[in-house]
């Protein structure tokens, strides 16, 4: 991949059954990993709260916060689209307040898009947003922020109601949606009635992409790892061992030798 990812290019892959590969990273030096691997998509996700504040959920994280990561990841992603995800209570307090904050994803951070969660409900944002210029990608099915609302991290099962959701956030502009924790079939045939492309987490082969948090991947995560997820690597080991290491031969003398001196 050699030029920077577009709507227009997530159109064309689905139209073309190409897959699309996404992933959350929250600074520097993992979106330039991320970009360099040829991603499509690094979402500067809320997921931040847990990930890297060690958090018990997403909804502690501010706007400010969000705005400083995704700078940081913006500087990293040469090609892959940035999208900034929007934060609890930065869009559900009124139309005008939500556009002002997804404007600033794009204006301070350098971000292409914004997410936001939640279908029906969200509708009317979604179009403010989009009318003012700014792409956005729903959320539907399992969202983190209502987690309290839907009585914890629950799969998704109405179809009736996950289908309403899909085909109404696309009417209102959004360029693409993610479907978290929904059945496979029924993501299969959200993905299948929709024109813009779904990014499934959760939801089964069927949708024309996959997201993931980066730390599950790449197994820096500790905490409880979703059935969803597969581990490509374990480095907290690796990076443990490494740490243990440098602890040992600072105490026995070894480290720095003659060839990490002046």
């Amino acid at each position: 991949m050699s030029t920077p990812v577009t709507v227009t290019t997530l159109y064309r892959m689905k139209q073309q059954g190409e897959k699309i590969t996404a992933l959350t990273a929250y600074d520097f030096p993992f979106a330039k990993m991320v970009d360099d691997a040829g991603i499509h998509i690094i979402l500067v996700g809320d997921s931040l709260g847990m990930v890297v504040q060690g958090e018990t959920s997403t909804l502690p994280v501010t706007m400010d916060e969000m705005i400083y990561h995704t700078r940081l990841v913006r500087k990293g992603a040469a090609n892959a689209m940035v999208i900034g995800d929007m934060p609890f209570m930065s869009y559900q307090t009124g139309v005008a307040q939500a556009v002002a904050n997804a404007g600033r994803f794009l204006k301070e951070a350098g971000a292409t898009a914004v997410k936001l969660e939640g279908g029906a409900g969200v509708v009317a944002t979604i179009e403010a947003i989009t009318a003012a210029g700014i792409p956005v990608q729903a959320h539907i099915g399992l969202t983190p922020q209502s987690v309290h609302q839907m009585g914890g991290y629950k799969v998704q099962r109405d179809e009736d109601r996950l289908l309403e959701d899909a085909r109404k956030v696309e009417a209102a502009g959004a360029f693409s949606v993610i479907l978290e924790g929904i059945p496979s079939p029924i993501a299969a045939k959200i993905t299948q009635t929709l024109k813009i492309p779904t990014i499934g987490i959760g939801a089964g082969s069927d949708c024309d992409g996959q997201i993931l948090v980066l730390h599950d991947l790449l197994g820096l995560n500790e905490r409880h790892v979703p059935k969803f997820v597969k581990q490509y690597v374990k480095l907290s080991t690796a990076a443990k061992e490494a740490l243990s290491t440098y602890k040992q031969e600072v105490q026995q003398g070894v480290f720095p030798g003659e060839e990490h001196s002046y």
